[in-house]
């Protein structure tokens, strides 16, 4: 394809994908407040986490159940559309994102579309399981939170700052758990090696505990602790996948003879270069146009320019 083509492709699947999220986006709109086959609407799944809260904690008016704050006009219409178009992009990702692939897959091998395939898989594993565990360890950080104060305070959460504190540990979570993944990458290429990992585990262990302390956006100690022994597992796994990927790598490489080679002979390569046939370098003859109707006549091959010879000594 020319550039060209390649430009009117990107529009077509940046088109199609762009599509895609808004459908999904005014779905997500309308599961708001849907309660679809008897399952629980998106503002219900939203606000979970905030009604785990004891009810003698929290702000609640008589009869009306679990409720955030609105403080300013329309903030309600703007978080309504913001979670509306985040649920839409996940339930729509397999489809814009296979605009994405469609774009990318031409220009692969057949072992680096089997490689990216199986990346792109295991990261959305792992990105769902995070958001999973996040939106279970909120209502517990919630609790700790708000029980610092007692029966001194009670808590009326505006719905803008829980909303933003619900997807920023969505979010965190997610991301994080992915960087397992990027160990194992690393270490499928060559980059790390089980040695360096294995002595490595301590520092890793230590610093996995600091980045979740960092990382998450609330002071609560059990979204930190949750977070850092996920990450800690799911870190351990992939040491002993770069353990298992090692040792076949090792076994493969006795057994082709690359270890008991010395250093001072030469790899068992085919050095022998491959036969090119030359071209003819006289050009093809091409047929001479005459009068409408008439039978071109061909046009003899051009011969090579004659240059005169000189001697050297002279």
């Amino acid at each position: 394809m020319s550039l060209k083509d390649h430009l009117y492709d990107l529009r077509h699947r940046l088109g199609l994908a762009l599509l895609f999220i808004a459908l999904g986006a005014i779905f997500g709109w309308f599961w708001w407040s849907w309660r679809i086959f008897g399952l629980p609407s998106l503002g219900d799944i939203v606000i979970a986490p905030y009604c785990g809260i004891p009810v003698e904690q929290r702000l609640t008016q008589s009869g009306q159940g679990c409720q955030l704050l609105q403080t300013q006009p329309f903030e309600i219409f703007m978080i309504r559309l913001k979670v509306g178009a985040g649920a839409g992009m996940a339930l729509t990702a397999p489809l814009w994102l296979y605009q994405v692939w469609r774009f990318i897959a031409p220009g692969l091998y057949a072992k680096e579309r089997r490689f990216a395939v199986v990346f792109v898989a295991c990261a959305s594993v792992l990105f769902v399981a995070g958001a999973t565990l996040a939106f279970y360890v909120v209502p517990q950080g919630l609790s700790v939170l708000v029980s610092f104060g007692d029966e001194k305070f009670i808590t009326a959460l505006t719905a803008g700052e829980y909303i933003s504190f619900v997807l920023a540990l969505l979010l965190i979570f997610g991301v994080s758990f992915e960087l397992p993944l990027i160990v194992v990458m690393l270490n499928q290429v060559g980059v790390l090696t089980y040695d360096k990992l294995r002595r490595w585990r301590r520092g890793i262990t230590f610093a996995l505990f600091i980045f979740a302390a960092i990382a998450t956006p609330g002071t609560d100690p059990i979204s930190m602790v949750a977070l850092a022994v996920a990450l800690t597992i799911l870190f351990e796994l992939a040491i002993q996948i770069a353990r298992v990927h090692d040792k076949r790598a090792a076994r493969k490489r006795k057994d082709e003879g690359w270890d008991a080679l010395p250093d001072d002979e030469a790899a068992p390569f085919e050095y022998t270069p491959s036969s090119i046939d030359e071209p003819d370098p006289r050009p093809a003859a091409e047929p001479r146009r005459g009068r409408r109707g008439a039978k071109p006549e061909p046009v003899p091959a051009a011969e090579p320019p004659t240059h005169p010879k000189y001697d050297d000594v002279t």
